[in-house]
């Protein structure tokens, strides 16, 4: 591969020709006699002067970005204060009712947002400039489109197609660029940037040398949350966000190859440019391994200009996630884990689903009535499939009551079927007998039965052998564990919310009451009226009277905001994902429209097959697998320590190949040496972050974190300590487990081991 010809101001110093002609034009917001130029002139966004790099102004190579970053500093607060006042002013404006209502909502929504991306940045929102093949001008991309007040284009938003060359162009594929520049924002302020050209011809403005800031920005120290990396995406990286949402496309990469990022700006990505996922539309999902990997990533999305983007963990999509502890044993971790099991959650629930087989009596206050088998086969069968079994309760209460209703008027033609029918609604011994016949049943409860009744979990799983079912089989029904989430939520899908009935009956009474209210009010106003036209007259129309009724009189159903349906779902780690699990996720996205990110050689239970057969037999059949081979965060030294760990037990392991090195040794130290290391690092090193892993009671603090070598997944710290690493197991999950600890480090890895035993 041909390096790219890259110059950072961090080795050049001042040196080049004379760069591209600032635009002639004045910046938006300046004030009288460009008072507000002058302003943003002198206090310029770039600070070079470390290591004396500032010299390089008196060269010119940044005063045309000296001025293009005022005018986009000044378009930022002048776009700020107008979206200020939009906002002010919706909030001010009447609500409405129904759609306007929810335009309305939705509008300050959209306003919110792309505020609150705007405060979050100033000169910053910029991330670097591009140079085409026969244009004067460069292009500079933010993380946002930007316009000054004049309609001229300061900023194109890093999605757009004009952005992509940005991102995208090699030497292989210039994609029409002649030169490409990326600042390093620290701050608020430029403190480096670094330029590639894809020419042979001299270009002004650029002395490319072979050395590229890129790398150096690899090393720079982390902190407790995920830093920005907008402006250092990859070619091969940007191809893949850039993909099509259609079926499923999977991200196959080792250690640090960017795999979250691309997963992160990926979401962005489909939401600006599919026009299927927009806001209110279906929208995406964002699936994470654990809850410290979502507090790592919380400000990736904001940082993007998005927030239209759910994120959670599998333990979210359902409530006893909060408090499933693991799976202790691992044969019965196995048994949960097919989605056969789940599978048994269908016939469990038909089991409270089939109709009386005798005769029922009903007294009601107009006529006794006795329900046959056949009217209440007749009943369960009318219900639409697609309701929930808790939910259906009312529709079959009707159903029934109109079967009972055109038999006795065939019966006796004197028959009020109005009243009859109301009688019926009313009759407690009906709903009583129909309680009984279609029990409402929670879903835990439901779970729970099949791992305390054996012959209830026969039925349902014909397939599981006697063994197995007693091995399911646990004397607290609902000590929920991981492996019962997927169980859990199929069920709370089949069976719905055990008090939408009463909710519905409850807002139905409250409509029906507030539209009695309004009669009154109307006949109130029309007995009143001495008007010549007698205009209130026109209040009984029922249009009129349904305009007048508060919809808002009930409240109205809180929704979940996990449940979907969802047209994307990101799936990061998805390696370890079971076949029960993907069932989870299945059920959310309808239109398998996946974007599927993990490493089979991270996998702690193993991963024999190939990424398409996996995802074949948990029922996605579209699959497009691209890889990413390049390793940005790994240091060479951690790579080749922790690249034989893997092999030992997955010998065709997917390693990716390091682009960097610290020249720091992977260093062997005692265990009792761990907290004086880690003080002594904390003291040489203002900034960076360190993660002991293997040592549970190791206190955390502001820079400090304790974690194992599953939470620790996604994750990456300067510093990384192993404590004891040979005893976290053997085979494919110790093996797993250690070379995924020693991948989070970006500086330098220790090992510590027990000291051996002083003989005598």
């Amino acid at each position: 591969m041909r390096p790219l010809h890259s110059q950072s101001i961090a080795q050049r110093g001042a040196c080049g020709k004379a760069p591209v002609r600032p635009h002639n034009r004045s910046p938006p917001g300046a004030g009288p006699g460009g008072e507000g130029w002058v302003r943003m002139t002198t206090t310029t966004v770039f600070d070079l002067t470390r290591g004396g790099r500032d010299a390089v102004r008196d060269h010119g190579l940044v005063a045309a970005d000296e001025a293009h970053l005022a005018a986009v500093a000044d378009a930022v607060g002048a776009t700020v204060a107008e979206l200020e006042e939009r906002l002010a002013q919706e909030r001010r404006a009447p609500a409405g009712l129904g759609q306007q209502a929810l335009e309305r909502d939705q509008q300050v929504h959209r306003l919110s947002a792309r505020l609150r991306t705007l405060q979050r940045f100033g000169a910053d929102l910029c991330l670097g400039r591009m140079v085409l093949a026969g244009q004067d001008e460069p292009v500079y991309v933010g993380r946002l489109g930007l316009t000054d007040r004049e309609g001229r284009r300061l900023l194109v938003d890093w999605r757009s197609p004009a952005a992509e060359p940005f991102f995208g162009a090699t030497w292989a594929d210039p994609m029409g660029l002649v030169s490409r520049r990326r600042y390093r924002w620290t701050g608020g302020r430029v403190t480096d940037f670094w330029d590639e050209v894809f020419t042979t011809d001299p270009v002004e403005g650029v002395v490319p040398d072979e050395e590229s800031s890129f790398l150096l920005s690899l090393g720079t120290a982390r902190t407790s949350r995920m830093r920005d990396v907008l402006a250092t995406l990859q070619a091969d990286q940007d191809a893949i966000i850039r993909a099509g949402s259609r079926g499923t496309l999977v991200v196959d990469g080792g250690p640090g190859t960017g795999k979250t990022v691309v997963a992160l700006h990926r979401a962005a990505y489909l939401l600006y440019a599919d026009p299927r996922l927009g806001h209110h539309r279906g929208g995406v999902l964002f699936v994470g391994p654990h809850e410290p990997y979502l507090s790592w990533v919380a400000d990736v999305l904001p940082g993007l200009g998005e927030e239209g983007v759910q994120t959670c963990t599998l333990r979210d999509l359902v409530p006893e996630g909060a408090v499933a502890r693991e799976e202790d044993d691992p044969r019965v971790a196995l048994l949960k884990a097919s989605a056969e099991l789940v599978r048994a959650v269908e016939p469990a629930v038909q089991l409270y689903e089939e109709p009386p087989t005798e005769p029922t009596s009903v007294t009601t206050e107009l006529v006794d009535v006795v329900i046959s088998p056949e009217e209440w086969a007749e009943a369960f069968g009318a219900r639409e499939a697609a309701v929930p079994h808790n939910e259906a309760r009312e529709e079959i209460l009707e159903e029934l009551v109109a079967i009972l209703v055109d038999r006795l008027v065939d019966a006796d033609d004197d028959t009020d079927p109005d009243r009859l029918r109301a009688s019926l609604l009313r009759s407690p011994e009906l709903r009583h007998a129909v309680a009984r016949a279609w029990p409402l049943i929670e879903p835990t409860d439901l779970v729970g039965d099949l791992w305390t009744v054996p012959a209830y979990l026969r039925r349902c799983a014909p397939g599981l052998t006697l063994e197995e079912v007693r091995a399911l089989q646990r004397e607290d029904p609902q000590a929920w564990t991981t492996a019962d989430l997927p169980l859990l939520d199929a069920a709370r899908l089949r069976l719905g919310d055990v008090t939408a009935g009463r909710r519905r009956q409850r807002r139905a009474a409250l409509q029906a009451a507030e539209r009695a209210r309004m009669d009154d009010v109307v006949e109130h106003l029309v007995a009143t009226d001495d008007s010549e036209m007698q205009v209130m007259s026109m209040l009984r129309g029922r249009d009129l009277q349904a305009a007048l009724v508060d919809a808002d009189a009930a409240p109205a159903e809180v929704a979940d905001r996990l449940a979907g349906p969802f047209l994307h779902v990101v799936v990061d780690e998805a390696q370890e994902l079971t076949d029960a699990q993907w069932q989870m996720l299945l059920r959310r996205c309808p239109s398998r429209s996946f974007t599927v990110v993990g490493d089979r050689a991270q996998a702690r239970e193993g991963f024999p097959e190939t990424w398409e057969e996996r995802l074949a037999r948990v029922g996605l059949d579209r699959v497009e697998v691209r890889s990413l081979t390049v390793n940005y965060r790994t240091p060479v030294e951690v790579m080749e320590a922790a690249e034989p760990v893997v092999r030992a037990v997955l010998p065709d392991a997917n390693v990716p190949v390091s682009v960097r090195s610290t020249g720091l040794p992977v260093l062997q130290v005692a265990v009792e040496e761990v907290p004086s290391l880690v003080d002594r690092w904390l003291a040489e090193h203002a900034e960076g972050t360190v993660c002991v892993l293997g040592d549970p009671a190791f206190p955390e603090g502001p820079r400090v974190r304790s974690l194992t070598p599953v939470t620790a997944k996604g994750m990456e710290f300067d510093l990384v300590v192993l404590v004891r690493p040979q005893s976290w197991g053997a085979g494919t999950r110790g093996a797993v487990d250690r070379y995924v600890a020693m991948t989070r480090a970006t500086r330098q890895l220790v090992v510590a081991e027990d000291s051996p035993a002083v003989e005598g």
